[in-house]
């Protein structure tokens, strides 16, 4: 993928949206800088602004190292955390106050972050941390706390989080 695609690959996943444009806009730019540290030297300054405004100014942790697919939605990013080690597949949806992130273990050492799949919706003030995964095309409800993995095709609602539908999927024979 060239990197003006690359920078551009949210945009039609958030249209109507243009603060979520914008944040993702600004994320893409700062991860393709990321890659190299002759541009991180060179665009540093680029690099505070976007952590003062994205970070300090909206409220939104998206770090320039998070590992993001593409299609990546923000709802009303206020109070948004993800942790850098935090993976996203692609077409994963993003509300307000949604945390996630590693989880101190019981001998004092941090766990992995969570891994998300793909097509993901994930509600308002759902929290998900710990080394877990979470399938493919999962609807995550509001308020939801998410500490073990959710298998792909079903709804998660609850805290603690419990399956409420699991989606069959159709298999021909």
């Amino acid at each position: 993928m060239n990197a003006i695609a690359y920078l551009f690959q949210d945009r039609k996943a958030n249209r109507k949206n243009f603060k979520g444009q914008l944040v993702l806009f600004l994320f893409r730019l700062a991860s393709l800088i990321n890659r190299s540290m002759v541009a991180k030297v060179i665009f540093y300054p680029y690099l505070l602004f976007y952590r003062y405004l994205v970070d300090w100014c909206w409220g939104i942790e998206l770090p320039r190292k998070l590992q993001a697919g593409k299609g990546l939605i923000i709802y009303h990013g206020h109070a948004l955390v993800l942790n850098q080690g935090v993976v996203l597949g692609d077409n994963v949806v993003l509300r307000n106050s949604v945390t996630i992130g590693h989880k101190k273990l019981a001998d004092g050492t941090l766990s992995r972050c969570p891994r998300i799949g793909n097509n993901v919706d994930i509600g308002a003030n759902v929290i998900i941390i710990g080394d877990i995964e979470i399938g493919n095309n999962v609807v995550i409800g509001a308020g939801s706390v998410i500490v073990k993995s959710v298998p792909s095709d079903c709804t998660v609602v609850g805290n603690p989080a419990r399956i409420l539908e699991k989606k069959e999927t159709l298999r021909f024979i």
